[in-house]
């Protein structure tokens, strides 16, 4: 349009690299080819017609959250001479309804958020990982803590469900690894943490996560009920940490892990790879967080148990076996998220692992054979019948074992020869190698042999060192008595 100014409409064109016609076209039309574009009109017929308006409408004006999938189908249930075909029609006119037509819906409203000021705690499932300990699969959750301002984090592998333990010990191992507090500390609706009875979160705290707010200096939130993305932050979190964990469980090459602790310092140390990374940022957070407390609160739930005939006690439908010199005693119980420490008055007794009812809800059993096997010597039958025979065996190889004398001797003479080598196993500490032994001796396809398995297990009298103790006189001592006298001791 400049070059026309000057230039007739064909030098103009021939500038500008296009056609005369087309700028004889431009300037009978300034518009632009869009604008200039007549609205393309339906081609096909439309197999909805007037029936979008007659029925579809109403239902969607009645029921705005109603499913386009649900409206096809109630649709072809009407009319079934419609046919399968209109299913994308319908949810393409649906979707064009709502946005002329629908109601209003929820806007999420982005925060800035000040160093210093929220963390986050929830927990995510973590089952479809496939980890396994000692070629068990391990059921658990992930207690995840984040702060919102630097992104650090904190995880915690959890046996149970969300319990106030869970999440007590979570948010403490969090705080301390920070090495300070936040102001204002926020959870979806746990059951753990509120009652959910009322809508003000100040209102609903359970006594213990109040207690535990105020010992650490804490204001207690909630997200709404059923509304994620208000801890979204955290939710967000969670999949950037199992997909953190996966890639390094395929670098791996294992999802194997020989123990528990084994693999809580694996995710420990994933988390500290992504905390390294701010570093610099957390460090700026870190000098406006809230000092901690001079010591820890309580994350655990303290309960009293009488240790019966059995040897043991029944707690949360688990059975745990305790030293029969413990019967008929009350004993102090912290009831930790994945384990147990007893106490007799405030003297620590021992430290059990935690058990958890079976799926099913069914009773199971925590049992050391050690704590036992001194009584089972004398009752060896007792094996047969005995409810948590199969935990009693430490490994694999002992239950092989059992049923090999089981199929091959009579049933009593079975149970003595077990109990004879779980007895050699605590005595000699031996119970590994034992294992290794009686496997071989069973793949051989013979029996184990309590008195040559106890013969070679049998400290070898040619190693046992000969100690020679001196004796000394008592007379000697009277050459003291002078000197003490002298030194005006008291005899």
């Amino acid at each position: 349009m400049k070059d026309r100014k000057k230039d007739s409409a064909g030098v103009a064109a021939a500038k500008s690299s296009f056609s005369r016609s087309t700028a004889y076209r431009i300037e009978a039309d300034p518009r632009l080819p869009s604008q200039a574009q007549a609205p393309r009109m339906r081609r096909r017929h439309d197999p909805l017609g007037a029936l979008f308006e007659a029925e579809i409408a109403p239902m969607l004006a009645g029921a705005p959250k109603l499913r386009a999938v649900a409206i096809y189908e109630e649709i072809c249930r009407r009319h079934p001479a419609l046919g399968a075909g209109i299913r994308r029609t319908i949810e393409r006119r649906v979707r064009h309804w709502r946005a002329l037509q629908g109601p209003d819906r929820d806007v999420i409203f982005r925060q800035e958020h000040a160093p210093g000021r929220l963390g986050l705690s929830d927990f995510t499932c973590m089952n479809a990982a496939g980890v396994t300990i000692a070629g068990q699969a391990l059921e658990h959750l992930l207690y995840h803590f984040r702060l919102v301002y630097s992104g650090f984090e904190h995880a915690h592998v959890v046996l149970g469900g969300e319990s106030y333990v869970a999440l007590a010990e979570g948010l403490q191992n969090a705080l301390w690894s920070l090495g300070g507090v936040p102001r204002v500390h926020r959870t979806d609706s746990l059951s753990a943490a509120f009652r959910n009875l009322t809508a003000a979160a100040c209102e609903d705290l359970t006594a213990r996560y109040e207690a535990l707010c105020v010992h650490y200096g804490m204001q207690a939130t909630r997200n709404n009920a059923g509304v994620a993305h208000e801890n979204g932050s955290i939710e967000s979190a969670h999949g950037h940490l199992k997909s953190a964990l996966d890639d390094a469980l395929l670098l791996r090459a294992s999802r194997e892990f020989e123990t528990l602790a084994a693999y809580r310092r694996f995710v420990d140390e994933i988390v500290g790879r992504h905390n390294a990374r701010q570093a610099k940022v957390i460090e700026i957070e870190r000098r406006t967080l809230r000092p901690l407390p001079a010591c820890r609160t309580s994350d655990y739930e303290a309960l009293s148990v009488r240790i019966t005939a059995t040897s043991g006690f029944t707690l949360r439908k688990v059975f745990y076996s305790v030293p029969s010199r413990l019967i008929g005693h009350r004993l102090r119980v912290r009831l930790y998220d994945d384990r147990l420490e007893l106490f007799v008055g405030a003297t620590f007794l021992m430290t059990l692992a935690r058990g958890r009812a079976q799926p099913s809800g069914k009773h199971d059993q925590v049992v050391n054979y050690r704590h036992v096997i001194h009584a089972l010597r004398r009752k060896p039958g007792a094996l047969l019948g005995l409810v948590y025979r199969d935990r009693l065996f430490p490994r694999e190889a002992y239950r092989l074992a059992f049923e090999a004398l089981c199929a091959q001797l009579p049933a009593a003479k079975a149970c003595k020869v077990t109990v004879e080598l779980l007895a050699l196993a605590h005595e000699r500490n031996c119970e590994a190698e034992l294992a290794d032994r009686l496997a071989a001796e069973l793949a051989a396809g013979r029996l184990p042999d309590p008195a040559a398995l106890r013969a070679h297990f049998a400290p070898d009298p040619a190693g046992v060192p000969t100690i020679a103790v001196a004796l000394v006189a008592l007379t000697v001592y009277d050459a003291l008595a002078p000197a003490l006298a002298a030194a005006g001791a008291r005899p």
